[in-house]
């Protein structure tokens, strides 16, 4: 490390001689580490949004009656099979339709689901679920609040009058086919058919494998009569999807570390032309080329690492704005993929900075001395 500390010292002094083209070229770095890190947490920041939304999704398996065929539910002996194969995994069968309600003095088709028993997920953000749902309604809580309902209110539903009972939400996501964030919820009409029939796994993997057991009990090769997806497929794709919209904006954030480059490149040669005669006594009094290489290198490394240090900083706090602005929630910049990218976007600046720094570096050192020190 002493060998170096020299170099260092002597490209600090050029620096420091030429400090409005030194800071203007740390300055194109700063822009560039920031694009580059802000660019990316902006990426990882929706894809967490979108993570965030989706929820434990990608854990359910939906069992629905085959298109193409006249069959429109699912039969209690179809239910009996996918409860034998689900093992530990909670089945909820459900009934799902459009009806039209009266909502005090609004009118309007709403989703509504019908259950014996509510899904575990559900959790009454005012009033209180019976357990079964033998009488009333629960309204999902964007639907109540968008029609102003509370419990105790009266609704009608295709005809028949209910008292809401709770105004519920869904711990899972709201993508979820039994979500119930826009939707009524009432007892079962008819106990022996079914629209759909839901699985939640413990995980994704588990979903997949019930779904493919699902598959193999209830179908055959020349009779299919249900269709089963498994709802990972889906957040994979969308987790894919993000994958690509974040190396996308971090490319564009490359872009200006492209230009970072070239006007570092352009620094270190105007630097080496003005201390030609000065590069040619040194190498007159015994430095070495690969002495001269260092010295012109570290004035590049030290460009590199100062702008990149300035724009870690500034692009902590973009990425807080950023954070906050998406989520709502500041503390998601103590994520590990927030780190990554800072430490991503330094480590570009710098790499840029020594790869714009080598022709220079080469080309100072390379030169005959007589040559240089006669300008």
């Amino acid at each position: 490390m002493r060998r170096f500390l020299p170099s260092v010292q002597i490209a600090w002094r050029n620096l420091s001689r030429t400090k409005v083209r030194a800071l203007l070229a740390a300055v194109t770095i700063v822009i560039g580490v920031v694009a580059v890190a802000s660019l990316g947490i902006l990426g990882a920041t929706l894809r967490d949004q979108a993570t965030r939304s989706l929820g434990d999704i990608g854990n359910q398996v939906v069992v629905t009656p085959a298109e193409g065929t006249d069959t429109r539910s699912l039969s209690a002996r179809q239910l009996t099979d996918i409860e034998r194969v689900a093992r530990d995994s909670v089945v909820v069968p459900v009934a799902s339709a459009v009806r039209e309600g009266t909502f005090g003095t609004e009118t309007k088709r709403v989703q509504v689901h019908y259950f014996g028993d509510p899904p575990p997920s559900y959790e009454a953000a005012d009033g209180q679920i019976p357990e079964p749902l033998r009488g009333g309604a629960l309204v999902g809580t964007e639907l109540g609040r968008k029609l102003d309902l509370e419990p105790g209110n009266t609704i009608t539903v295709n005809g028949t009058s209910y008292r809401v009972r709770a105004l519920v939400k869904g711990s899972g996501s709201a993508f979820s086919p039994i979500s119930p964030q826009n939707a009524v919820i009432l007892p079962r009409e008819n106990h022996n058919e079914y629209s759909q029939v839901v699985v939640i796994a413990d995980s994704s993997a588990q979903a997949n494998e019930t779904a493919t057991e699902i598959n193999a009990s209830l179908n055959t090769r020349r009779n299919r009569v249900v269709d089963v997806q498994a709802l990972s497929s889906f957040t994979e794709r969308i987790d894919q999807f993000f994958g690509f919209l974040n190396a996308f904006l971090m490319g564009l954030g490359a872009i200006s570390l492209v230009v970072a480059g070239v006007s570092i490149l352009n620094v270190m040669l105007m630097s080496t032309i003005e201390r030609r005669e000065e590069i040619g006594v040194l190498r007159a009094v015994g430095y070495q080329k690969r002495h001269v290489l260092r010295i012109v290198l570290a004035e590049a490394l030290l460009l590199g690492i100062g702008g990149s240090l300035i724009g870690v900083v500034l692009s902590f706090g973009i990425g807080t704005t950023i954070a906050f602005v998406a989520l709502d929630d500041a503390t998601a910049m103590l994520a590990p993929y927030v780190a990554w990218n800072r430490t991503l976007g330094a480590a570009f600046g710098i790499g840029t900075s020594i790869v714009s720094g080598l022709y220079p570096a080469w080309k100072a050192a390379n030169e005959r001395p007589v040559d240089a020190i006669q300008g």
